[in-house]
């Protein structure tokens, strides 16, 4: 499915590129990983090839759906006026879908709402999170350095 060289969106973790296919043996099992080097996160992971739709994996979004999601991103109003804990759990659902339209939701919705009171802790992390996860996508997608991927997300 992918190869190496490709650039990947893996859900929860931010975006990536193969660097390497290699077959290994696990628990007496061999099998043949994806080794993605992930760079927000200056690690390498290993997935494996029958893993990765299960997982979640995607190719990036290209740069014709960035341009619709960015213009939502800065012109869309926000959405959720859950109480915290609900707006928390559907948020951490949307995350883990790995789209990228709904991670901007997510980015978008919690600034705006940090604009006008503060955030408890564990919405500040999934912000802090969630902005990490798109920025690095955003890098990868147009080639630029994560800051002038971050300053594309000032609201």
């Amino acid at each position: 499915m992918f190869q190496i060289g490709d650039k990947v969106f893996y859900p929860m973790h931010g975006a990536g590129v193969i660097k390497a296919i290699k077959e290994q043996e696990i628990l007496g099992e061999r099998r043949e990983y994806y080794v993605i080097s992930i760079p927000i996160s200056n690690m390498n992971v290993m997935i494996p090839i029958k893993s990765v739709l299960t997982i979640g994996i995607r190719f990036l979004v290209d740069r014709n759906k960035l341009k619709n999601i960015l213009f939502d991103f800065h012109n869309e109003e926000p959405t959720c006026s859950l109480p915290w804990k609900e707006r928390y759990k559907q948020n951490m659902e949307k995350l883990k879908t790995g789209d990228m339209v709904v991670g901007a939701e997510v980015v978008r919705d919690l600034l705006h709402l940090q604009k006008g009171k503060v955030l408890n802790t564990s919405e500040k992390q999934m912000l802090n999170d969630a902005t990490k996860i798109l920025i690095s996508e955003l890098s990868l997608i147009k080639d630029i350095s994560e800051t002038q991927a971050a300053d594309m997300l000032i609201i």
